[in-house]
């Protein structure tokens, strides 16, 4: 069941995903939508979870005032938004698949006018995922560390992984770039993106409703097989790239 919340002190993304992490930890909580415009809150729940222990996960943060307002049931899945809802698959993942576009168009042409060689073209791939997707993260590094948390089973634990991990990304894609201990570059991947996708996997099976933070906060992407497809694409090239190496 769902039960929507009023909540005030929200003034920006940042306030937003803090938000959104602290009820995501609350017992029973499955899933947070929070409208910063209207300043409400959907918290999806696996059993009934008390006000007073919604509030109490924003204690730390007296800003953050969270109320009764009116509540629905609905499934888990379907507590997104009628936005989303009603949104087709390109018109929602239409950044990441510019993305994707951009950088497998550049590394055919750069493999296409090497003499074919395709390993330099997954580096080239490789290199500008990385270099792109921790970009988007570095704009508002606290905001990616608050959604990361939601779902990541390293950053549950350890908040700030999420500032490391964006670092990680960025040292990946210089490694790529230039080409930096192949062997080295291609394992650490390897060992991150499988990390990394354990807690998509869980996210996206439960019908977790949250957003993906592969792009920080500046687009509104939800958590979906997509992301799934991210990861393992980062995997599967790595690992052929190793098994090449040895």
């Amino acid at each position: 069941m769902t039960h929507t919340y009023n909540i005030t002190g929200m003034t920006c993304t940042g306030c937003q995903f803090k938000v959104q992490h602290l009820l995501s930890q609350v017992p029973g909580v499955t899933g947070v939508e929070i409208n910063l415009e209207k300043g409400t809150g959907d918290v999806t729940m696996g059993h009934h979870v008390n006000t007073a222990e919604l509030k109490a996960a924003l204690a730390d943060y007296p800003k953050y005032v969270l109320t009764e307002a009116e509540t629905h049931q609905a499934p888990a899945a379907s507590s997104f938004t009628d936005t989303e809802e009603k949104r087709s698959f390109v018109q929602t993942y239409k950044p990441v698949l510019l993305i994707f576009a951009y950088i497998t168009g550049l590394a055919v042409l750069i493999t296409a006018t090497t003499g074919g060689n395709w390993m330099m073209g997954m580096r080239i791939f490789m290199g500008g995922f990385f270099l792109i997707f921790s970009f988007f993260k570095m704009l508002d590094i606290s905001s990616f560390a608050d959604s990361y948390a939601m779902y990541d089973i390293v950053a549950k634990k350890i908040r700030a992984w999420g500032y490391i991990y964006v670092f990680v990304e960025l040292g990946l894609g210089i490694a790529y770039a230039i080409n930096f201990e192949p062997f080295i570059t291609n394992l650490v991947t390897l060992v991150v993106m499988v990390v990394s996708i354990i807690g998509v996997l869980q996210s996206v099976f439960n019908k977790r409703a949250i957003r993906c933070a592969c792009l920080g906060s500046v687009f509104n992407l939800p958590m979906s097989t997509i992301t799934i497809i991210e990861d393992g694409l980062m995997i599967a090239m790595s690992a052929v790239m190793l098994a090449l190496m040895a």
